[in-house]
């Protein structure tokens, strides 16, 4: 069979193209049959995009945020990340991908109790091969960059809501991810900490480049994003 080779367009868009599902679908079982969390989704998330997900709540969006972030699966359809079949990976290759690529940052913040602020940030380059002088320094230009060096001694308790979303957020970005997922990340904070996540996020992609997907509920918070996707019954809707 004669191959068409690809054109130059072509294969920036390929390269250019962080994931894509197709005909994504995800069920669970109950007495009476499946109930449908995630039904048929067609997505493609291009690099630089900053997309917000919206609609009523058990719509499926934290369902989708988790399974694009792998730590949920699937039952049907296809789910590409950087070219690599997601479905077709051992759970070992699907926590490397994850490690390596992904930051995700959550509505009730999900710090580490028992760890001090630099601690906290400094845990998922615990997962990495890096000596420990390397990882003292990452943290020390995360804490230097959101402003919190002050806090660096102090534990989640001891910090406001704001204070700990934004440990949370540079917590996720410490091992530089490509691809960023956030859940109702100004939800537990008042309308000027929320503010100040959704500037920040807009700096994040504009100056850093940084593609980001966050969940909202928020229609201000939503035209942060370039694009907003609404969900309805697990479904994706025009």
């Amino acid at each position: 069979m004669h191959r068409v080779p690809c054109t130059v367009h072509q294969k920036q868009s390929i390269m250019n193209t962080i994931l894509e599902t197709k005909h994504l679908t995800k069920w669970v079982n109950s007495g009476s049959g499946r109930i449908f969390l995630l039904r048929d989704i067609n997505l493609e998330v291009k690099q630089g995009e900053f997309i917000s997900v919206m609609g009523p709540s058990g719509s499926g969006k934290s369902t989708l945020l988790n399974v694009l972030g792998m730590l949920d699966e699937f039952d049907e359809g296809v789910y590409n990340f950087f070219g690599q079949e997601v479905q077709g990976l051992k759970e070992k290759q699907r926590s490397e991908l994850h490690k390596n690529n992904i930051g995700f940052i959550f509505q009730a913040y999900h710090l580490i109790d028992e760890l001090t602020v630099e601690e906290n940030i400094e845990t998922p380059l615990r997962y990495h091969d890096m000596k420990s002088s390397e990882r003292k320094s990452a943290v020390a230009d995360m804490l230097d960059r959101f402003n919190i060096v002050g806090k660096k001694e102090l534990f989640p308790a001891q910090l406001s809501g704001g204070q700990q979303q934004l440990v949370g957020v540079a917590r996720a970005l410490i091992v530089k991810p490509k691809l960023l997922l956030a859940d109702e990340p100004t939800g537990n904070l008042n309308s000027k900490q929320g503010e100040e996540i959704m500037e920040l996020f807009k700096k994040l992609n504009e100056e850093d480049g940084v593609t980001i997907i966050q969940v909202t509920h928020s229609e201000k918070n939503a035209a942060y994003g370039n694009r907003i996707i609404n969900l309805l019954d697990g479904r994706i809707v025009k």
